[in-house]
C-alpha cells in the first residue's frame, strides 16, 4: 500500500481531536461517529461479539444475539434476539451508544435502531485482512485501541505465516459444501473462497456471483474437484459428506479427499478465522500428500476409496 494512502486511512480511523469525538469507516463504507468512546455496546451478530472481545471491548458489551457461544464470557450476557428477529424494546431499554451488526441481521430493525439514535457499525469483511481492520476500528470506537491494535497485529501475523507456507503449494481444486439438501456452496466473492486461495485452493464455483449459490450434483461432478470440504459445527463429520462415495469417478472420492473443517472458526469473520484458515490449509495439505502418493504409485485410476484412510 502506498504510504500516502496508508496515512490517509489512518486519518479516517483516528480521533478527531478538534471535534473531541471519534469517527471510523465501517465495513459498509459508512462513517460511524461518536462523541466519546462507546461505553454500552450491543452485538447483533455472533462474530461481532468475538470481534468486540478481541478488540478489548468485552466489558462494555451489554447485550448479544443468539448464538453467542464465544468467548465463554459472552454466554452470560443478556440476549436481545437472533438473526431472524431483534428484541428492539429490550435493546432500547439497555440504552446502548453503539450497536455492531452485519448486513444479514434483520436490516429493517437495524435501521430502526439507527433512526432511534443508536450508532451502528456494520461489519462485513470480504477479505481476511478486513477482519483485522474491524478489530482495530472497534477498538478505537470503544476506547481500547491499544488492545485492538495488538489483536489485529497478531491476526495479521498468522495470516502472513499461512501465506508464506502455501506460496508455492500446488493448487487443489475444491468443492466447499455448506449443506447437502439443498446443496449449497460459496461463490467467488465469499470470504471462504479467499481462505481457500490463501491455502492454495481453487473454489470450483468461484465464477458464481452469489455469496452462497445452490448447485446441482451434476454441476459438482462436472467440476471434478480434487477435494470436497464440509464446514460443520466443531468439525463433526456429517453423514451426508460420505454420500459422495457413490460417485467413484469423482477425483475427490478416488483420492479419499472428503474432509471436514470447523464452521465456527471458518464461517465467522472474527478473530478465530485465522485458526480456521490454518485448519483448512492443513486439510488441503493432506489432499496434496495423497495426490503425490497416488502419482508415485501410479494408481490414480485404480485406487479404491478408503485405501488411504490411515492418513486421516
Amino acid at each position: 500500500m502506498p504510504r500516502a494512502l496508508a496515512f490517509a486511512l489512518i486519518l479516517v480511523v483516528a480521533w478527531d481531536v478538534r471535534a473531541g469525538g471519534l469517527a471510523v469507516i465501517d465495513g459498509s463504507g459508512a462513517a460511524v461517529s461518536l462523541t466519546a468512546s462507546a461505553q454500552r455496546i450491543v452485538s447483533l451478530a455472533p462474530h461481532a461479539t468475538e470481534l468486540l472481545f478481541a478488540a478489548g471491548a468485552g466489558a462494555r458489551v451489554i447485550g448479544v444475539i443468539d448464538p453467542a457461544d464465544w468467548p465463554r464470557e459472552a454466554a452470560h450476557l443478556p440476549r436481545v434476539g437472533d438473526v431472524r428477529s431483534l428484541d428492539l424494546e429490550r435493546i432500547i431499554a439497555l440504552r446502548p451508544d453503539l450497536a455492531v451488526a452485519w448486513p444479514y441481521t434483520v436490516p429493517s430493525q437495524v435501521e430502526r435502531l439507527r433512526a432511534l439514535g443508536v450508532a451502528i457499525y456494520i461489519t462485513d469483511a470480504h477479505t481476511p485482512d478486513a477482519i483485522a481492520d474491524d478489530i482495530e476500528r472497534l477498538g478505537m470506537l470503544s476506547g481500547s485501541e491499544v488492545q485492538g491494535e495488538r489483536a489485529a497485529a497478531v491476526f495479521r501475523s498468522r495470516l502472513a505465516a499461512v501465506r508464506a507456507q502455501t506460496r508455492d503449494a500446488p493448487p487443489v481444486r475444491v468443492f466447499y459444501e455448506i449443506w447437502n439438501q439443498p446443496l449449497y456452496t460459496v461463490g467467488g466473492a465469499h470470504l471462504i473462497t479467499a481462505a481457500l486461495a490463501m491455502c492454495g485452493g481453487e473454489n470450483v464455483f468461484a465464477s458464481s456471483l452469489l455469496p452462497a449459490p445452490s448447485v446441482s450434483i451434476e454441476a459438482v461432478l462436472a467440476a471434478a474437484p480434487d477435494a470436497i470440504v464440509a464446514g460443520t459445527d466443531g468439525a463433526v463429520r456429517p453423514a451426508w459428506l460420505d454420500d459422495w462415495r457413490r460417485w467413484t469417478s469423482l477425483p475427490a472420492v478416488r483420492r479419499d479427499n472428503l474432509m471436514v473443517v470447523d464452521a465456527n472458526l471458518l464461517h465467522r469473520p472474527g478473530p478465530r478465522f485465522a485458526e480456521g484458515v490454518e485448519q483448512l490449509c492443513a486439510a488441503l495439505d493432506r489432499a496434496r500428500m495423497k495426490g503425490r502418493m497416488l502419482a508415485r504409485a501410479g494408481q490414480r485410476r485404480l485406487l479404491k476409496p478408503g485405501a488411504l484412510n490411515d492418513m486421516n
